[in-house]
């Protein structure tokens, strides 16, 4: 009797009901239309659009009408007022500039109800705006980021917004304060965030500091430089991650760095919210920050920030330069920094500043002064130009805090210089003290006669800041 080696096995024969069959194909449908679903949904964050806060020219500041207005009031001794007038003058701030009306008043009122007033007026104009332009029904809003520094009120100001427009009762809201002028990019930030995990959905950001609230009635020179720098503006950003608004969309981010160098007590302290000795609250400079101040005017906010914003920037740059720059610019870095550590070459003092010009057309600065633009120019070896639109922005409309690189950016846009495939580099600093960048890419081809805050003025501009003669 033979024993077959392997086992022979009979033929299974499966027949697969009807019932079964329709189960199966069921489910391979339902698998194809998951696979393809995840595969195909946006995992990109669009800009729709913004619109940034135009204030009436009623409520223009020109350098003799501040001036005058701090004489009159009798608040400051003459000391003061001259040191605000020479600050001023050198400020690169034109006579476009604005604050609230209640700035206006002498004595100035500055209540809460008046600041309330302040906000509604700013950030109520800049999302009816937005939403009007759009068509957008508030109700379809998903997620509602605000921020502004220095005045939190209850209800928040997001409440204020979501009252006024009739916004759902399950929108994501958050409001931000004490995060200085670049909460901006932080709250796009956090809105990305929120947008990586809830798809399909549109956010709102609004970005502002109220002016009202914050004058300083005191003698010390430091915190007399928020008077003379900061002015009314506020912006509204609508982003989305629907796949639907690509094709309406400006811009997509591309990258977001943020860096906080706050566990320096210099940089802590740089910009720092205090009672001075007379009881009068303001924001004050440390004392080594004013050290390092030019010695034409002693104490300059702009300048004294210089080394700070400097250092936070170098360590942001050094987090998004392998983002964005050619791998060229990056092997020249590096050899630059082996040059210098290992090879101790004498020739080599410096450490190579890659150009970003390579990877970027577009800059938007904060305007938080004219040395700080110059400064963050210098330090990244770009050309004058590239710090126009934030030098620009300084002068119409001041330092607007959170929502000046909106203004910038909308600068570009009138003029006409955002094309399609151009990357733009936002820039901000703030309070902490903190650096944040944000990279967008231009997406569609947008419109320069399509008004916004700079229509009505941007065949005026270029001005030199100071004699507002053309470059």
């Amino acid at each position: 009797m033979e024993t077959a080696l392997f086992p022979s096995f009979s033929p299974i024969t499966t027949e697969l009901s009807p019932i079964s069959l329709t189960h199966f194909l069921a489910t391979t449908v339902l698998i194809t239309a998951l696979v393809l679903y995840f595969l195909l949904r946006s995992k990109s964050i669009y800009l729709v659009d913004f619109t940034c806060y135009l204030p009436p020219e009623s409520l223009r500041v020109p350098a003799s009408k501040f001036i005058e207005h701090i004489e009159i009031s009798g608040i400051h001794d003459k000391e003061s007022v001259n040191f605000q007038a020479k600050v001023l003058e050198r400020s690169g701030i034109g006579s476009e500039s604005c604050m609230p009306v209640t700035v206006h008043e002498i004595p100035s009122y500055s209540s809460l109800e008046a600041t309330r007033k302040e906000t509604e007026l700013v950030l109520f104009t800049v999302v009816e705006d937005l939403l009007s332009k759009h068509n957008i029904n508030p109700k379809s809003i998903d997620i509602l980021v605000s921020n502004c520094s220095l005045f939190c009120p209850t209800p928040s100001i997001s409440s204020m917004v979501i009252n006024k427009f009739g916004f759902r009762s399950n929108i994501k809201s958050i409001s931000l304060g004490g995060m200085g002028c670049s909460a901006g990019i932080l709250s796009i930030s956090l809105a990305k965030d929120l947008l990586k995990v809830h798809k399909n959905s549109l956010a709102l950001v609004l970005s502002m500091e109220a002016v009202t609230p914050n004058g300083y009635n005191g003698k010390r020179k430091s915190m007399l430089l928020p008077n003379i720098l900061f002015r009314m503006g506020g912006a509204a950003i609508l982003l989305s991650n629907r796949k639907q608004d690509e094709g309406i969309a400006k811009y997509e981010l591309q990258h977001l760095v943020r860096t906080h160098i706050g566990s320096d007590d210099q940089a802590y302290e740089s910009v720092f919210q205090q009672p001075d000795e007379a009881g009068h609250v303001g924001v004050s400079l440390s004392r080594e920050l004013v050290h390092v101040a030019t010695k034409a005017l002693r104490i300059n906010l702009s300048e004294a920030l210089v080394p700070v914003a400097t250092k936070a920037l170098r360590i942001n740059i050094s987090k998004l330069g392998p983002l964005v720059l050619p791998y060229s610019e990056q092997l020249r870095y590096v050899w630059s920094v082996i040059r210098k550590k290992l090879l101790f070459s004498p020739r080599q003092k410096r450490t190579y500043v890659p150009n970003f010009k390579k990877a970027l057309q577009h800059f938007c600065i904060h305007a938080g002064g004219r040395a700080v633009i110059d400064g963050i120019v210098d330090s990244l070896k770009l050309d004058k130009e590239d710090g126009e639109a934030s030098r620009m922005t300084l002068h119409r409309f001041g330092n607007t805090s959170s929502s000046s690189v909106w203004y910038e950016l909308c600068y570009l846009e009138a003029k006409g210089r955002m094309k399609k495939g151009n990357r733009v580099w936002q820039i901000a600093f703030g309070s902490g003290f903190k650096c944040n960048s944000a990279i967008w890419k231009c997406i569609s081809d947008v419109d320069p006669s399509v008004r916004n805050a700079w229509s009505d003025r941007i065949y005026l501009y270029p001005v030199d800041e100071i004699s507002n003669e053309s470059f």
